[in-house]
């Protein structure tokens, strides 16, 4: 009988031994390994697979022990999947009610490649997440409140996928965005090839956003760029639609004309020799890289074939044969 209470006594002292662990455990606010630390977690994420992933990226010591903790709540089948966000330190305890209730988890905003500063702060102000806090200022303005340096919006801003807490500021979003498209320039143009016709890396993001525009099938762009560059090293034109286009503002509608390509503005390739003063449009980085790293090529046109590829051709003659087969 004796040693039947001992061992009872035993296992009771040792189950509120682990209690007081495992208590201290739940409420012993864990290290983040950045601020603000933010993960995803993919549909269909168990308890098991969640704590894992967050062990594998520092957020967790004890991967086992998170999970540990959600069975006894009751909490293991209530895990939420999406992109969370941790500004300050959190308990197990805490990060558990966040993954089951959501809390903390984070809103996205998608910028395309190819679109124009307009289109962005389009996608900005319709976003209900955000806070427009540059709703009713300027370019001029926004630039000068995100810290810009240039007098001009366009094209300095990475289109990527962007995830923030609901409430943040669009202004905080366009700082982000404008900091990893001067990163990604920066990057590319410490490895560009030699004997490039550009001068700064602004010449190579204005060259990108016309390989962006210009690039109708992923295979061409490396091509297009060739193109380009092949053309001002000789000092041809580049005579390219989109430059135009973007010259011509609201006055486009949908429809170019061959006065429209003789009507001399500041963009209009055909009729100015050079790179354009500005970039056209937000380039992504496969386009960065085509502008800084183009096809070696003797090709110095192109034209549509009209799936969305190009027929690339090194001499006029080859070129006004490709034109007749495919538009015309």
């Amino acid at each position: 009988m004796r040693l039947i209470k001992r061992l009872l006594f035993s296992a009771i002292f040792l189950a509120a031994l682990l209690a007081v662990a495992f208590g201290y455990y739940a409420t012993r606010p864990l290290t983040l390994p950045a601020l603000p630390f933010e993960f995803s977690l993919k549909q269909g994420s168990s308890l098991k697979a969640a704590a894992r992933q967050l062990q594998q990226e520092g957020l967790l010591s004890n991967g086992q022990l998170f999970a540990m903790l959600g069975r006894l709540l009751g909490k293991s089948s209530q895990i939420k999947a999406g992109n969370y966000q941790l500004e300050t330190a959190v308990t197990p305890l805490e990060l558990l009610d966040m993954l089951t209730k959501g809390k903390g988890m984070l809103s996205e905003l998608s910028v395309i490649e190819g679109w124009t500063f307009g289109q962005f702060r389009a996608a900005l102000d319709a976003n209900p997440a955000i806070r427009h806090d540059t709703a009713q200022l300027s370019e001029t303005e926004v630039l000068q409140r995100a810290g810009v340096p240039e007098n001009h919006a366009e094209g300095l801003f990475f289109p990527d996928t962007y995830y923030f807490a609901n409430g943040a500021s669009d202004l905080a979003l366009l700082k982000r965005a404008y900091l990893t498209m001067q990163k990604r320039l920066q990057e590319n143009w410490q490895t560009r090839e030699s004997g490039l016709p550009l001068d700064s890396p602004y010449q190579a993001l204005i060259l990108a956003s016309i390989v962006e525009k210009e690039t109708g099938q992923a295979r061409d762009r490396g091509m297009i760029a060739g193109v380009f560059t092949n053309r001002l090293r000789k000092g041809m034109l580049l005579q390219t639609d989109p430059t135009v286009i973007y010259g011509m503002g609201e006055k486009f509608d949908g429809n170019l004309r061959k006065r429209d390509l003789l009507a001399d503005t500041p963009y209009n390739t055909y009729t100015r020799a050079g790179l354009p003063p500005t970039p056209i449009a937000l380039p992504g980085l496969a386009s960065l890289q085509a502008a800084l790293h183009p096809a070696k090529t003797d090709a110095v046109y192109f034209v549509a074939r009209g799936d969305g590829s190009s027929e690339f051709s090194a001499t006029l003659t080859q070129h006004n044969r490709a034109v007749n087969k495919y538009q015309k």
